[in-house]
């Protein structure tokens, strides 16, 4: 068995100018699916990384390498799991999630606002992720390829801060992307079933 392009969950043309048709085509069946092809290529030329999932990969190449494969199962889960983090229709966050949240930022919107700022702070490429860390929140940001999963915490919400996930739609402007995902196209009710880990799972898959 390979890898594979998860399907999206929602149509390419559904977040309207948030997130446009193009940049799907760009970002998931373009970038997504070359990190697919490629860790594939790898796992297939080593029987040692054959017949284990992405989060068994991540945690073997984390430690040990090589770095190329970890690169390529990082984005592939990353990617995974970020398109499950977006939503067409606004949400609120709701339940133990709003409870946590105002126990650790004070409110959603200052929640938002830390989102952003790590997001935008961040140096390169890279995520910014809001983790549960000891039964906490705490907003966090990984380099290039890495992943929260890669560092044993439990991830709830992910953004990707790659140019290839907004230059097209915002040209440069990491700013006016950030504030208009987290706004407006987050699903916190997929970020309330991370609480429990029942959400993350859906992005792991056997290769």
């Amino acid at each position: 068995m390979a890898f594979e392009l998860p399907p999206l969950p929602y149509s390419k043309d559904a977040f309207g100018d948030l997130i446009s048709a193009e940049t799907f085509d760009f970002h998931h069946g373009k970038h997504h699916n070359a990190y697919v092809v490629k860790a594939n290529e790898l796992v297939a030329a080593n029987p040692d990384f054959q017949g284990k999932s992405l989060l068994e990969l991540i945690e073997l190449t984390a430690k040990g390498g090589p770095k190329g494969l970890f690169n390529q199962v990082g984005q592939i889960w990353n990617h995974s799991f970020y398109w499950l983090c977006l939503s067409p229709e606004t949400k609120e966050p709701t339940g133990e999630l709003k409870k946590l949240i105002d126990e650790a930022f004070g409110s959603t919107d200052k929640l938002v606002d830390a989102l952003k700022a790590e997001a935008v702070g961040h140096f390169g490429s890279g995520w910014a992720s809001l983790d549960l860390v000891d039964g906490k929140l705490k907003v966090n940001s990984y380099h290039d390829a890495d992943t929260p999963v890669a560092h044993g915490v439990q991830p709830l919400l992910i953004l990707d801060v790659w140019e290839h996930a907004y230059y097209i739609d915002y040209r440069n402007a990491r700013p006016t992307y950030a504030e208009a995902i987290l706004r407006k196209a987050i699903d916190w009710d997929f970020v309330a079933k991370n609480l429990d880990g029942k959400g993350a799972s859906r992005a792991d898959q056997k290769g």
